[in-house]
């Protein structure tokens, strides 16, 4: 069989296949699987190497076999080796058909009976290829206009509104899943028991030390009572553990330590104290706080 592609082109086309077909099976997010995975680093090395070696034991032996024919199969050899392939001798054929002139030998025959300085003029045809393209841009130029200025179908400008109309629609949806975008205006207060417990955890290591275990209050104030200092409800006590107490008093910011989801599930604990009864409760501070509308 002729070789159809010389080794200096095969050898790369293959590497790189092989390389695209790894990186698509391969989970190595948004770096190469060869950085990632230095193992397929060395895989991919391999692989190169192989192939060097497979082109050039394939190319020892055809000179082998080249050496060993006698002159006239050296001779139908080399014949065959330059008469070009069938794949070619279509292109070839198929270009020829396609730009439309006619062979040299026949140029006499649409030779006009006019000349600039000797320079001749041919009465050739226009190109099969052009005259197609121009009957097919003339169809699509009425498809066109039937559907867009008859029937009035939906332009660029219109889909670009249905995407704006779905992108806000999916977005809302991904907030719904997405826990970590909540904010003091989104927070909703949360009942699941996963949640209550995420939020008794991140209490117990990071706000025991001022408001008791039980919630009863020590350097930090007492919140069992109804009684809040910046406001109570999900919303407010989602606000101040996220962005402290009182200027120069009271609790530090959170935000920087916690994630909104989870200030959101320590404050739904927080509010799980109100009503219960400390060992040792802390007299009440601030104002009395009633849920006047629904958070």
């Amino acid at each position: 069989m002729r070789n159809l592609f010389p080794s200096w082109l095969k050898i790369p086309v293959l590497f790189f296949i092989i390389l695209g077909i790894v990186e698509y099976f391969v989970d190595s997010g948004t770096k190469p699987a060869f950085i990632e995975k230095p193992i397929i680093m060395v895989f991919l090395l391999l692989v190169l190497l192989i192939l060097i070696a497979t082109e050039a034991i394939v190319g020892s032996m055809a000179n082998i076999l080249y050496q060993s024919l006698d002159e006239e199969g050296k001779a139908r050899y080399d014949a065959e080796k330059v008469k070009p392939s069938k794949l070619i001798a279509w292109v070839n054929k198929t270009y020829t058909k396609l730009l439309g002139a006619k062979p040299i030998q026949e140029e006499h025959e649409i030779i006009l009976d006019h000349n600039y300085d000797g320079i001749k003029e041919l009465d050739n045809d226009l190109p099969p290829w052009w005259i197609y393209s121009f009957y097919i841009s003339i169809i699509f130029a009425v498809v066109y206009l039937v559907r867009f200025h008859v029937f009035n179908g939906e332009n660029q400008y219109m889909e670009l509104e249905a995407e704006y109309a779905q992108a806000k629609i999916d977005i809302e949806e991904y907030k719904k899943t997405a826990k970590d975008l909540v904010d003091f205006n989104t927070v909703e207060l949360l009942t699941d028991a996963s949640d209550l417990n995420i939020g008794k955890k991140i209490f117990s290591e990071n706000c025991v030390a001022c408001h008791k275990a039980d919630g009863g209050g020590g350097i930090g104030p007492n919140l069992t009572d109804k009684h809040w200092i910046l406001g109570g409800g999900i919303k407010n006590v989602f606000k101040t553990v996220s962005e402290g107490g009182r200027d120069g008093k009271g609790m530090i910011a959170w935000k920087q330590s916690l994630k909104p989801a989870e200030i959101a599930q320590v404050a739904s604990y927080v509010l799980q104290f109100q009503g219960t009864t400390p060992a040792e409760p802390k007299p009440a501070e601030g104002d009395l706080w009633e849920e006047t509308t629904k958070e």
